[in-house]
């Protein structure tokens, strides 16, 4: 990128800069930011909360993506079509008709145009133009014959000959909706409606050129050609069957059927189209038969014959009572050139107009006049672009700034006045509602991708059922914990429109939630585990008492001296795993214990010190993991998966994905009643023991310290005992003590 003299303003969100577009002249300049500067590089053109149409007319190359030069070109031209850039950042609509940049040409043409789409919808002194207006294309060309898309329609023209024309074409090759809303023709139609009358007309000439062989029976010749092909298979298989039997006599019984089988027909109701008879001969087989077009003749095919008699027969061999083989050789002879003419048949779209209408149209100026019409409306395209550049326009000044600031930056996601376009709605769920919603085409697809984000992400089926409406949704649970999450529970989804919807969890890609889960994770995990291993022996249990209960049901049934051992009322298994599972409860308990009263010699804060240091040998492996997956948690993943291009870091924190879930609380002010009718009645020896074990402990502390025995003048407990330092005190004060005794007495006199 080339330097630029533009200054930019840059805040910090999600743990990275992104630009302030605050000024038309921020929006003019985005070709001058560095692009390693954007958020996003690149977006879906569906399945956002944004305008489809503007949507199409940024995507300048249709492939359903806009991508950051299409968003540089739709600003420029919209900046340079305003007087002042800045009128971007207000979103105007209506928009005043004085905010258009009437000094430059294309200006002035928008301007030109946004007054004539006002006058042609009755708002002649309207001094502003709406979205709505500019997009209402039909009220705009209600009243207009010409208007530039290169379509006429039959008002269009100026005589009523070429309106029949327009009409004719019409009625043969369908219509192309006119800017007006009224069916027409273009230049593809015209050409092709005249294409076919030239090849209609042409094939006829052929026809004219040997009228006595194409068309041996005048205008009767389609009628007898089609009464021929009617029974040609009945009657070349008849004929076939006569020369079979002429070949071998003892055939001929067996080609005029069985007569098993008029016995397997008489049977049953017939009507005389019955399939089982249409499947019989003509008429009785014998060698060398002619085909008999009136009386003994098969009745499912009566009178298809009859008419092939009437219809062909006669007009072309004269009146016969009977055809033979080579009558009906003749017959076909004579219809030959009139079945390959009409083989080669062209201009079939145009001939249901009849080839004396064809041959009167293209006898006259019709064509001429009708591609002059369409060079007419053809050369006001420019006004009608004009017009259609003024629905651009207002859409730009509408939706651009929105765009930018969830494409450039993501100051919608993280100012959080207003939601991204990529937040579908809100969804609740477990006393929770999620925001960072977005919706999914292919669920397996996207949680390969997303699931790198990081995130405790939920996929959802939403189903309105009165509608049946249905989508597919990703919320992302960021406060809270995962204990009451698991596919198949059941949710409200609100869209951005306000609708509900039923959601289901159908798949769940599992993520750190939050600091706090992590803190009490291996607590919940440690009473997971106690309960699964008591249960697990319980049934054990329960299965073996059940099988000796049938194993002396069975022995009773058999013989009346077996005795049903009476069960036993505890199990010992059961009670064993309990013993170890409290067992190990209180190992533990007393580990503590006798570690907190070694480490009471040292003080309480050394008490407290090693409770902390318990605590945190517990909690802590967990609570780090978790840090470092909720520090590493980011938006881009997620929104990759759906078709973006990403190109910051967007962190989701701890702080800003609090702010994306909410957690139930009580309003300000709100007063509860805490008698619960229905509560549990708790039973008191939980409190009791812990409350013991809580008394032991501090005895343990007080006797070892000895403030026991010297509370009770040495009846309880046990006496204090000096400390290591303190016994090491007494020692080297004894041999000082000892050295100065010595030092003090007389030399004694040496010998």
């Amino acid at each position: 990128m080339s330097a630029t003299s533009h200054t930019w303003n840059f805040f910090r969100a999600g743990g990275f800069d992104q630009v302030k577009l605050e000024t038309g002249a921020d929006l003019m300049n985005l070709d001058q930011l560095d692009q390693k500067l954007w958020v996003a590089l690149a977006c879906p053109t569906n399945g956002l909360e944004f305008d489809p149409r503007t949507f199409a007319l940024i995507d300048a190359d249709k492939d359903g993506r806009v991508r950051a030069p299409e968003l540089i070109a739709a600003v420029k031209w919209a900046g340079a079509m305003l007087k002042n850039p800045d009128d971007l950042l207000r979103a105007a609509d209506p928009l005043p008709l004085s905010a258009l940049n009437d000094a430059a040409p294309e200006g002035k043409q928008l301007l030109a145009s946004a007054k004539q789409i006002l006058a042609n919808l009755g708002k002649k002194d309207a001094t502003s133009i709406s979205v709505a207006d500019a997009s209402d294309a039909t009220s705009i060309f209600v009243n207009t014959t010409f208007n530039g898309d290169g379509v006429i329609i039959p008002e269009s023209a100026g005589d009523d000959a070429t309106k029949a024309v327009i009409q004719d074409i019409l009625a043969c090759l369908g219509t192309t909706p006119d800017r007006s809303g009224k069916p027409g023709i273009d230049q593809a139609k015209a050409d092709a409606f005249f294409a076919e009358a030239a090849a209609l007309d042409g094939w006829h000439k052929k026809a004219d050129a040997d009228k006595a062989a194409v068309l041996p029976a005048g205008d009767a010749t389609a009628t007898a050609a089609a009464a021929v092909q009617a029974v040609k298979a009945k009657v070349d298989d008849y004929f076939g069957r006569c020369r079979l039997a002429a070949f071998d006599p003892r055939a001929v019984a067996l080609l005029n059927r069985k007569e098993e089988e008029y016995l397997a027909i008489a049977a049953k109701d017939m009507s005389i189209t019955a399939g089982e008879i249409a499947s019989f001969p003509l008429a009785a087989v014998a060698p060398g038969k002619p085909l008999p077009l009136k009386g003994a003749i098969n009745p499912a095919h009566a009178a298809a014959v009859a008419t092939l008699g009437a219809s062909a027969v006669k007009p072309l061999l004269g009146d016969k009572s009977e055809l033979t083989e080579a009558d009906w050789a003749a017959l076909q002879a004579k219809l030959s050139a009139f079945e390959s003419w009409t083989a080669a048949k062209a201009g079939a779209a145009v001939e249901k107009l009849g080839i004396k209408r064809v041959r009167e149209i293209l006898g006259s100026r019709a064509k001429d006049s009708i591609n002059g019409l369409l060079a007419k409306d053809k050369a006001l395209e420019p006004e009608a672009s004009s017009i259609a550049n003024v629905e651009k326009l207002t859409r730009f000044v509408r939706d651009l700034h929105k765009l930018c600031i969830n494409f450039v930056n993501f100051k919608d996601l993280y100012d959080g006045n207003e939601p991204a376009i990529f937040q579908a709605g809100a969804l609740y769920l477990d006393q929770r509602s999620c925001t960072l919603c977005l919706t999914v085409e292919d669920v397996a697809k996207h949680a390969a991708m997303a699931g790198l984000a990081g995130a405790y992400l939920a996929y959802c089926d939403c189903v309105r059922k009165g509608t049946g409406q249905k989508l597919s949704i990703v919320a992302v649970f960021s406060q809270g914990d995962d204990d009451n999450l698991m596919v198949g529970r059941n949710g409200i989804f609100y869209d951005r429109k306000g609708l509900d919807y039923d959601a289901t969890i159908t798949r769940i890609v599992a993520n750190p939630i939050s600091l706090r889960q992590a803190f009490w994770a291996p607590y919940k995990k440690f009473v997971r585990m106690i309960e699964e291993a008591v249960a697990k022996r319980a049934a054990t249990a329960e299965a073996a008492a059940t099988a000796k209960l049938e194993s002396a049901a069975t022995a009773l049934a058999t013989t009346e001296k077996t005795k049903t051992p009476e069960p036993k009322k505890i199990d010992v298994g059961t009670v064993a795993a309990l013993g170890v599972a409290f067992g190990a409860i209180g190992t533990f308990v007393a580990a503590i214990a006798t570690g907190l009263v070694k480490v009471a010699a040292f003080g309480p804060l050394a008490v407290l010190g090693a409770l902390l240091g318990v605590i945190l040998l517990i909690s802590g492996p967990s609570m780090i993991l978790a840090y470092i997956k909720l520090r590493k948690r980011n938006l881009g993943p997620i929104l990759d998966a759906n078709g973006w291009a990403v190109n910051a870091r967007a962190k989701v924190n701890v702080p800003f994905g609090a702010s994306l879930t909410g957690i139930a609380k009580l309003p300000p002010g709100a007063r509860r009643d805490l008698t619960d009718p229905f509560a549990e009645k708790k039973s008191p020896w939980p409190k009791v023991i812990v409350f013991a074990l809580a008394l032991y402990i501090i005895y343990a502390i007080l006797n070892h310290l000895g403030f026991i025995y010297q509370w009770t003048d040495g009846r309880m407990g046990v006496e204090k005992k000096p400390a290591l330092a303190e016994k090491a005190g007494d020692a080297a004060k004894t041999a000082v003590e000892k050295a100065a005794v010595d030092a003090a007495k007389p030399a004694e006199p040496a010998k």
